[in-house]
């Protein structure tokens, strides 16, 4: 049987999203820079039209990182393919919802049909944020 790496990297890459509005982008941009070791030099600025709001994604080096999180902030996972954003509790709920209800681990999502979008779930309910980029800042 043949050991699979793991690359150390890999698991301390986490992809973070900071939500904000127009006026307080510069502002929240500046406190992203400040307070994490942004891998890649890049922020992301996303805006999703439907809440009229924007988000920064960001990679940060968790190995290298202070327990603290920025207001506004979650944790996210990427399809690079398809350039979609998910939370682990939206994947499932999605799963559900496309498998008549079930949890099946190995369902396998048709990604393309959530092209730039974040799938977030709130007050237990899914939701889809279709998303833009708005500018990719590299510092």
């Amino acid at each position: 049987m043949m050991e699979e790496k793991i690359n150390l990297e890999d698991l301390a890459n986490k992809l973070f999203c900071t939500f904000t509005t127009k006026e307080e982008l510069d502002s929240t941009v500046d406190t992203i820079k400040d307070q994490y070791d942004i891998l890649f030099n890049k922020i992301f600025v996303l805006f999703v039209e439907s809440t009229n709001e924007y988000v920064c994604t960001y990679n940060v080096d968790s190995f290298n990182m202070s327990n603290t999180i920025l207001d506004n902030t979650i944790l996210l996972h990427r399809k690079k393919d398809s350039n979609t954003l998910y939370t682990i509790n939206a994947l499932n709920d999605l799963i559900k919802e496309l498998n008549g209800g079930i949890l099946d681990m190995k369902y396998k999502v048709n990604w393309s049909e959530y092209r730039n979008c974040i799938l977030l779930t709130t007050g237990g309910e899914l939701k889809r944020l279709d998303t833009k980029v708005h500018d990719i800042l590299t510092f």
